[in-house]
């Protein structure tokens, strides 16, 4: 019974992830070509989520900071949810909706991408950050699942929505960090040319 149900998990991350490559290829590939017109322009990606998804705004940073799979120059990236001091100090003196939106005002550049990574769509801190990426003309990737939420409502058109077409928050998060990782490949594909496995 168990082994079956660990099975099952695998089939379920499967067909999901089947489903969404028909769907997530074209939003993927836009979200590459913002990247690259940020990097190349000399600006900045700044990443956040909360829980599960904070993990993944720190996994993209650490992929672009250090390396993919190659090694290239280290590429400007922050993750928003990582300085304790930042967060508390912020949460504490204002409120936890802008622990984010607080750094994209300080560290945002016109021209810099934001990644805003929420499951539900809803976070309100990933929303406050949208609309703090959208004042210092970012532009916004948007990771989210369920519809998209209230997050896919805020978005405009020179900004990007990978909406993973599912419900559960586990399932939505794998498909997340396959995108990332497409991300990240297709960059350094962009950057480095076709890899020599001669």
């Amino acid at each position: 019974m168990l082994e079956q149900r660990i099975q099952q998990q695998f089939f379920d991350s499967a067909d999901l992830k089947y489903q969404a490559a028909e769907t997530l290829t074209r939003p993927i590939a836009a979200a590459v070509q913002a990247v690259m017109g940020c990097i190349t322009a000399g600006g900045k990606v700044l990443a956040c989520g909360n829980g599960g998804s904070a993990s993944d705004a720190q996994h993209f940073a650490a992929e672009f900071i250090g390396r993919f799979e190659r090694e290239r120059p280290g590429l400007a990236a922050i993750a928003l949810t990582t300085d304790s001091s930042i967060l508390t100090a912020v949460g504490n003196d204002y409120d936890f909706s802008q622990v984010f939106s607080k750094q994209v005002q300080a560290l945002g550049s016109p021209g810099d991408v934001l990644l805003a990574i929420s499951t539900s769509g809803n976070s309100a801190n990933v929303l406050a950050a949208v609309e703090a990426a959208h004042a210092k003309d970012m532009t916004v990737i948007a990771l989210t699942g369920r519809g998209g939420g209230k997050m896919g409502a805020l978005l405009t058109d020179t900004d990007v929505h990978i909406c993973v077409p599912h419900e559960r928050t586990a399932r939505i998060q794998e498909v997340h960090i396959l995108a990332i990782h497409c991300i990240c490949d297709a960059v350094d594909l962009q950057l480095l040319g076709e890899q020599d496995n001669a």
